[in-house]
């Protein structure tokens, strides 16, 4: 089904209620939605677009985000949201990989779109819905390609393992839209209860917590970084939060409890996912937040809890064998959650995809109970403040600067970003001071990307094969 369907049914049986709030504001009621996005949807198609085609979506927070989101569905189009954090470069990448027809880049450029209203297109669970892009294995960005079906076994996953929604409940958008926070939208609008998003359009602390003390019921998506900065900016805890949560990163222990303390243990859920299975391979929930009593409760706090009802889970060795409880193993998933594929690129696909299971490129454990502990990223990606970072794509550009012979990436834990970029460069001669390279690292990639720190050596550390050791660096850093 198509899940724009939901709108035009929340639309038809109770179109006064609202639908969106901006921040304190109401802005649309479900009626008044669910006609701009008809009348958009129409525009796009009168545009030349057919059933199919790509609309590339860059835009910061807005309400006018969840109108262009859900047009391109109405319209039976897939939808490409594209962080507008990147650097134009990796825009115009994205962009055209995804071979988009339409780029709607703001609430001017989507009200241009708007034309005579269209009926809600129908088409089959397994079309294409929305091109997630992620960092592949080359350091280009990769499209994974979320179904109809994919969205919709999210969302119900969604009520059953992380939290129920009421119609009363509310959805404040202080992540970016563009990924899980974006994704959630559905959980929300499926059930007839409204969306805030903030008027910065962006996270700011002490704006969500004064939404959180103007709205009642509300949920949210956040990662580590965002949820550290709230219980710092935070007083007391916040009257109209009913859940937080919380993913796209390491959580340590220490910020865990703070947060459980001053937001409300009772309030807490982590989930663990990937474009590729989204939003949709753990969770640890509200009650294993709060039971303190259980003997092993420290373990499970670490953990990033058991299978959601979804999906299976498994961890096992390069030659595909299942490891023993409590061995490392790679976390490979299946359900109907997970994509089909990547967008265009069948080698990636064929390589993340075997015998029916998602290899993440994740390392855990997984205890005796079904809890699984993360313990490495084999893919090499750094998370930094819920944003993911390819170290490749950074290599690259360092690559690029003629005193540079070479240079390797890696994170380094950072308890308020969750990992900082740290590089380690051999100089053809007198190093390149560190303020040139940030300019040329601008230049190229978005500003969250460069490099925090650069580390000048005399030679990187490398196996008989040239491989550079990664683990060497990490350990070097500690």
């Amino acid at each position: 089904m198509n899940v724009a369907l939901w709108l035009e049914r929340a639309a038809r049986a109770h179109p006064d209620r609202a639908a969106v709030y901006a921040g304190a504001s109401a802005w649309a009621t479900y009626g008044e939605l669910a006609r701009r996005v008809s009348r958009v949807a129409g525009g796009l198609r009168g545009k030349g677009l057919a059933r199919g085609d790509r609309v590339a979506i860059v835009m910061r927070n807005a309400p006018e985000y969840l109108v262009a989101l859900y047009a391109a569905w109405w319209a039976g189009l897939a939808a490409v949201p594209v962080n507008a954090k990147l650097h134009a470069r990796e825009v115009e990448f994205i962009v055209a990989n995804a071979g988009a027809k339409r780029v709607i880049d703001g609430p001017a450029s989507l009200a241009a779109l708007e034309g005579d209203a269209i009926e809600c297109e129908r088409c089959g669970g397994s079309a294409l819905a929305w091109l997630f892009y992620t960092s592949g294995t080359t350091g280009r960005p990769k499209g994974a390609m979320l179904s109809h079906r994919n969205l919709v076994q999210m969302t119900l996953g969604y009520f059953a393992c992380v939290d129920p929604v009421s119609r009363t409940g509310r959805l404040l958008h202080a992540a970016p839209m563009s990924h899980g926070s974006g994704l959630y939208t559905f959980t929300h609008l499926a059930q007839g209860a409204a969306q805030v998003v903030p008027e910065s359009g962006a996270f700011e602390a002490a704006e969500v917590l004064e939404l959180l003390e103007r709205h009642h019921d509300v949920s949210m998506f956040a990662a580590p970084t965002m949820v550290k900065r709230l219980v710092e900016a935070a007083r007391a805890r916040p009257r109209g939060l009913r859940t937080l949560v919380y993913g796209g990163g390491p959580m340590y222990l220490a910020d865990l409890r703070q947060a459980m303390e001053r937001l409300g243990d009772d309030r807490l859920v982590q989930i663990y996912g990937q474009g590729e299975s989204p939003m949709t391979i753990t969770v640890l929930t509200k009650d294993h937040h709060t039971d303190r009593d259980h003997p092993r409760y420290e373990e499970r706090l670490a953990s990033v809890g058991v299978a959601q009802h979804a999906v299976e889970v498994a961890l096992r060795d390069p030659e595909g064998r299942d490891v023993a409880a409590g061995e490392p193993g790679e976390v490979c998933v299946r359900g109907d959650v997970v994509m089909p594929g990547y967008w265009n690129n069948p080698e990636a696909s064929a390589q993340a995809l075997r015998d029916g299971w998602l290899w993440t490129g994740d390392v855990g454990v997984l205890d005796g109970d079904g809890f699984l502990t993360l313990k490495d990223r084999s893919k090499d990606l750094i998370v930094s403040g819920g944003s993911n970072i390819y170290p490749r794509e950074v290599e690259e550009v360092l690559l690029r600067h003629p005193a540079i012979a070479e240079a390797c990436v890696v994170g380094r834990p950072d308890r308020e970003w969750g990992e900082s970029v740290v590089a380690f460069v051999v100089a053809r001669g007198a190093p390149p001071a560190a303020d040139e390279l940030d300019r040329l690292c601008l230049e190229h990639i978005a500003r969250f990307k460069r490099p925090r720190e650069y580390r000048f050596v005399e030679s990187l550390p490398k196996n008989h094969y040239g491989k550079v050791l990664k683990s060497e660096l990490r350990a070097a850093l500690r």
